[in-house]
């Protein structure tokens, strides 16, 4: 039972589509991780452009999944890039968006056997 992710917006969009859902798990997998890198690089950097696009890109996954407190972490992270924000207020909420996205990949591969 998946405890950190939740297909309901996917299947309610797709009419059951278990294909879909796969293929949305799928595309969290391979592009929310590297995004996450990549903030977590422009972050470190104060590359407010590159922390504020990775973090767009993966806003429609983290809204998918149904990953809500992931969501609004990743809102902050957006506002925080947009504002050329200091970098100690954001690392602890960057920090649990990891920690989320980490988590929810896990479950997702033991899920969907990958």
């Amino acid at each position: 039972m998946a405890l950190q992710y939740n297909l309901a917006k996917v299947y309610e969009i797709s009419e059951n589509d278990r294909d879909f859902a796969f293929q949305i798990v799928t595309l969290f997998l391979d592009e929310v991780p590297v995004e996450i890198k990549s903030m977590k690089t422009g972050i470190e950097e104060k590359d407010y452009s590159r922390v504020y696009a990775s973090a767009h890109k993966i806003k429609p996954s983290l809204d998918l999944l149904g990953m809500d407190l992931a969501y609004d972490e990743n809102l902050q992270v957006m506002n925080w890039a947009k504002s050329e924000g200091q970098k100690k207020e954001i690392k602890e909420v960057f920090k649990s968006l990891r920690e989320r996205v980490e988590l929810a990949a896990k479950e997702i591969k033991k899920d969907f056997r990958l």
